[in-house]
């Protein structure tokens, strides 16, 4: 199944998996955990949520960082939460997915129940204005000059950033080194210092620090307004057209009814026309992938990260 099967914006699904009148939901505060530092996609993406669940629901959705292993701590501690609706989690892919693989986290992909996903950040590489590489040909040509040296700042290990810089290297037939950060906010520092030569990361980033970064190439299908001078990694000879999907989570204990209602309501939040302009301007490329189509997408994700899990070394 391809991605742009899921990436149907649509009222009528959604609205039919709203439960009965009888059941008030919410009828208090939700914690919204996120899974990495603030000044994040997460944490930008969350909090553009944050009003329009006020608006819609009339309830306060309490946003709170738990960052750690790249998004891996939080992940392994959203079983422990009571399965009522009080607390959902911002979860990423194709982090799920590669981080369980290494087995140096306290989870399984399966382990996380996914009830929504609701945006896709494209991969891109990123530099700050200061730096001597103007082009996407100029930073190619260092990395080759010299093996190893050229470093990229990224969100976590085994996370989408990561398997980024795995298949720059492959496709590029270069040998660049990877530096974690805890999140997209911590990086910036680093970037913008010019600590790090570069940052394999997303559009959002260079859009967030705008006038303090350019982006080189970016891993869409073709370019985007809002960089039309930037080439897709298509056109400078990459096959590569991806990036990092963020969604909603519950713990496992909650039940089928209100898993389909949290999701509907997050379909419903990403039909607000305020939260769409907002999000389509910081780069965001909207998805809506609910509850009922949820097993069919992660069993294509999964599939889709397999040979970038080798590249990683997390496969044979």
């Amino acid at each position: 199944m391809k991605r742009r099967e899921f990436l149907v914006i649509g009222g009528a699904a959604a609205a039919a998996f709203a439960l009965p009148a009888r059941a008030a939901y919410p009828d208090k505060p939700v914690r919204y955990i996120i899974a990495f530092p603030p000044g994040g996609e997460s944490d930008i993406g969350a909090r553009l949520q944050q009003g329009v669940f006020d608006k819609l629901y009339h309830q306060q959705l309490v946003i709170e960082s738990k960052p750690g292993a790249g998004g891996g701590l939080a992940w392994s501690q959203l079983n422990n939460y009571p399965g009522d609706g009080s607390v959902i989690m911002g979860t990423n892919l194709p982090h799920l997915v590669l981080q369980p693989l290494e087995g140096n986290v306290q989870y399984k992909t399966d382990d996380i129940a996914n009830v929504h996903f609701y945006h896709y950040t494209p991969d891109a590489i990123v530099v700050r204005n200061e730096s001597p590489f103007r082009s996407y040909q100029d930073l190619l040509a260092a990395a080759k000059a010299k093996p190893g040296k050229l470093n990229f700042a990224g969100s976590g290990t085994n996370t989408a950033n990561h398997a980024s810089h795995e298949r720059f290297n492959h496709a590029a037939r270069v040998k660049s080194t990877y530096v974690p950060f805890k999140g997209t906010g911590d990086l910036i520092a680093s970037l913008l210092g010019g600590h790090v030569d570069a940052a394999m990361s997303y559009s959002t980033l260079a859009l967030a620090q705008k006038g303090k970064c350019r982006v080189l190439a970016v891993a869409t299908g073709k370019r985007l307004p809002l960089f039309p001078e930037t080439p897709t990694f298509q056109e400078v000879g990459l096959d590569w057209v991806d990036g990092a999907y963020r969604g909603i989570a519950v713990p496992r204990s909650t039940p089928q009814d209100l898993r389909r209602r949290i999701s509907s309501m997050f379909s419903e939040i990403n039909r607000d026309a305020d939260f769409r302009r907002q999000m389509e301007a910081g780069g965001f490329e909207l998805v809506d992938i609910g509850y009922d189509k949820m097993d069919a997408f992660m069993a294509e994700r999964k599939k889709a990260y397999t040979g970038v899990a080798k590249l990683m070394g997390l496969t044979a």
